[in-house]
């Protein structure tokens, strides 16, 4: 009996280890055993035949490409230099011919091929060459020449004088091009193209073979203005030991997948799935109960459970939050109701005060004061119904409320107030709307004092950027004089800064045209 249970226990010993080996460790075990000999032999296979080729075709290329970007930097230089110098010559004399007959000869042997120039004065006047019927391009900073590729015709360099308006413009198309680059006794095709500013002119094209096809690239500069010459050619073709080289990774591939789809497909994928439905179909107050036996992992049992603990927390806590936001929600509300019940209490009150006043300027105090308060509730009250969207408040609608307002608490003797309304739909925090409210509360109080028939424009429009809008309130009343200058100085200037202090941003004034502006931070359009 001893001797029978001894391989039992071994086994047992066996399986336990490996059972407490989490998933990950076992796919990795398992894909390394079942890929390594056919990696190796992947690497050497192709490290043997594409090393050398690949070496001896990187070095011809890059012969190729040296002379023919030397050639073309050659040419190009040379003819914008000789165009430089009849820019110069003419540019101080329109009339001298000899300056324009020796760039002509410069360019003489390449009008077959299409190469123009022309050499404009002062105003931009022709004074030598050919009309080119290209914009002149944009020359940027350190550059000597301006530099424009005309897709699929040419390029086109430019040169600027020392007077306004008096440039130089040279033309080459792409056969000319192709012909300068041409690399002496290059006998592999290969493909050409000159590259600026994310921009190609092809030179010479290289068809694809198919997906085999392989290529080597060098792109070398021309020396001038960031304008490279890109040259590739084909690499070595695809041979027996390419091909061996090529499908033993594919290989490699379809065993990598077949092992690691049954491994992780089985441990993984499934129950992973299982467990996706069921949690995707939860709905809050229920629990997750979901049976997985003993093939799936090790870490989605876990899961499993995990979420079937959570799940139970979740439902015994769901219906003391549910309570509690509703005692929140009731709370709230009835803060809300006090506060705009108190401010109207307030406003009553000042209001039978003002009417049981005997002094003109006690009333006018009240009637301040009221102004302020209906500004305040104002504010409240649209702050109140936006308290379930909490999107911010509409300042539009605000201001325009506020002015109403405004205009019916105005004295008799200011009933000829204007106020003009130019206004977007931003949408404002309380805080922010407060601010406003109590500074066009001001402004427009100011321009009464200074005149009861004052035109008050109010316009609120887009600022330096998405968050941010320039609120601006003009009136003639607001220009500098005995009587704004004495209430600026003694009594609305400091309430303004203050203000603008609680908007985090500067009140500019212009006392021309009496107007003051400040931008407010908006939470978007409504």
């Amino acid at each position: 009996m001893a001797e029978s249970e001894t391989p039992r226990t071994g086994t047992s010993f066996r399986d336990s280890r490996l059972a407490r080996l989490h998933t990950g460790t076992k796919v990795f075990l398992i894909i390394s055993a079942a890929l390594l000999p056919l990696a190796l032999i992947a690497l050497f296979a192709t490290l043997q035949t594409t090393r050398i080729v690949d070496v001896e075709s990187r070095a011809r290329l890059r012969v190729a490409a040296s002379e023919g970007a030397r050639s073309l930097a050659n040419e190009l230089v040379g003819d914008m230099t000789a165009l430089r110098v009849a820019l110069d010559t003419l540019e101080d004399d329109p009339d001298n011919r000899p300056g324009c007959a020796r760039v002509q000869g410069v360019f003489a042997q390449q009008y077959a091929a299409g190469t123009q120039f022309a050499v404009h004065g002062v105003g931009g006047k022709l004074l030598c060459g050919n009309a080119i019927p290209y914009p002149m391009p944009v020359r940027h900073q350190n550059q000597r020449f301006g530099v424009s590729i005309i897709d699929g015709k040419g390029l086109l360099l430019s040169v600027r004088g020392t007077r306004p308006g008096a440039y130089a413009l040279a033309f080459f198309p792409t056969d000319f091009l192709a012909r300068v680059a041409r690399p002496s006794g290059f006998m592999p095709p290969y493909a050409a193209m000159i590259e600026y500013d994310h921009s190609q002119l092809h030179l010479a094209t290289l068809t694809q073979r198919g997906p085999l096809d392989r290529r080597e690239q060098l792109a070398l500069p021309l020396g001038f203005d960031g304008v490279k010459l890109n040259m590739a050619v084909r690499s070595a073709p695809i041979t027996s030991p390419m091909l061996v080289s090529m499908l033993l990774p594919l290989l490699m591939w379809a065993a990598a997948a077949g092992i690691a789809w049954f491994v992780v497909d089985r441990l993984l994928i499934r129950p992973l799935r299982k467990l996706g439905r069921t949690v995707s179909a939860y709905r809050p107050g229920e629990v997750i109960e979901l049976p997985l036996g003993a093939l799936p992992a090790k870490e989605i049992r876990e899961l499993s459970l995990s979420f079937q603990d959570l799940t139970r927390t979740v439902q015994a806590h769901e219906s003391d939050l549910a309570e509690g936001l509703v005692r929140q929600t009731r709370l709230t509300r009835e803060v809300h109701h006090r506060v705009k019940n108190n401010l109207q209490v307030i406003a009553s009150l000042i209001n039978f005060h003002a009417r049981s006043a005997k002094n003109g300027q006690v009333t006018q105090a009240y009637a301040t004061i009221q102004r302020r308060v209906d500004a305040l509730a104002v504010v409240h009250r649209y702050h109140y119904a936006e308290m379930e969207d909490h999107r911010g408040l509409e300042l539009r609608s605000v201001i325009g409320e506020l002015a109403s307002n405004l205009r019916a608490t105005a004295p008799t003797e200011a009933s000829k107030l204007g106020i003009m309304l130019d206004l977007d739909p931003y949408l404002v925090s309380q805080d922010t709307a407060v601010a406003v409210a109590f500074l066009l509360t001001e402004l427009v109080e100011l321009a009464m004092q200074c005149n009861p028939a004052a035109i008050v424009n109010i316009s609120l429009k887009p600022g330096d950027h998405d968050k941010q809008a320039m609120l601006r309130v003009s009136s003639g009343a607001l220009t500098p004089g005995p009587v704004f200058d004495e209430m600026e100085a003694t009594r609305y200037g400091r309430v303004l800064t203050g203000l603008a202090r609680q908007l985090r941003a500067k009140l500019h004034r212009d006392p021309l045209v009496g107007s003051y502006e400040i931008p407010i931070a908006v939470k978007g359009l409504a």
